[in-house]
């Protein structure tokens, strides 16, 4: 069982659960993982900004941070996935594309990132945006904040 919980600032507006839920699921499954408990916290810079200082040591914003809880060789995946709507939309503006589907690659990357994807060289990175992007093709991402 794929279990999804959303957190939310409350002054954002985060993406309905609903989508949440199945968005997850379809990239688990793409992914052979039937089993899965992960955290959603959408936020705003300032915390995203604390966890990437506190745990990678760097200080700047970032759109999305992904927490592996368990070893990537367990069984059910169990992470947390923190998203900055701020930036996401900054980014949307940057790379001139929807707000909403720029938030749907985010959620998307968190979990490509609680499978085991990494990005930290250019042929990673290449991987998860083609990854990203063929995921994103499939996905109705127009729908995210319809509550």
């Amino acid at each position: 069982m794929i279990q999804v919980i959303s957190e939310c600032d409350p002054t954002l507006n985060g993406p309905n659960l609903s989508f949440l839920n199945s968005t997850v699921s379809r990239i688990l499954e793409l992914h052979n993982t039937t089993k899965a408990e992960i955290l959603f916290v959408f936020a705003l810079d300032e915390l995203l900004a604390n966890l990437k200082n506190q745990y990678f040591q760097k200080n700047h914003f970032t759109d999305v941070i992904a927490f592996r809880l368990n070893d990537y060789s367990e069984a059910p995946i169990e992470g947390e996935v923190y998203i900055s709507l701020p930036r996401a939309k900054e980014n949307a503006k940057i790379f001139n594309q929807p707000y909403e589907k720029e938030v749907t690659r985010l959620i998307i990357h968190g979990c490509l990132h609680l499978i085991g994807f990494k990005d930290d060289t250019k042929s990673e990175k290449k991987t998860m945006t083609e990854l990203e992007d063929h995921i994103l093709d499939k996905t109705e991402w127009k729908i995210i904040f319809n509550h």
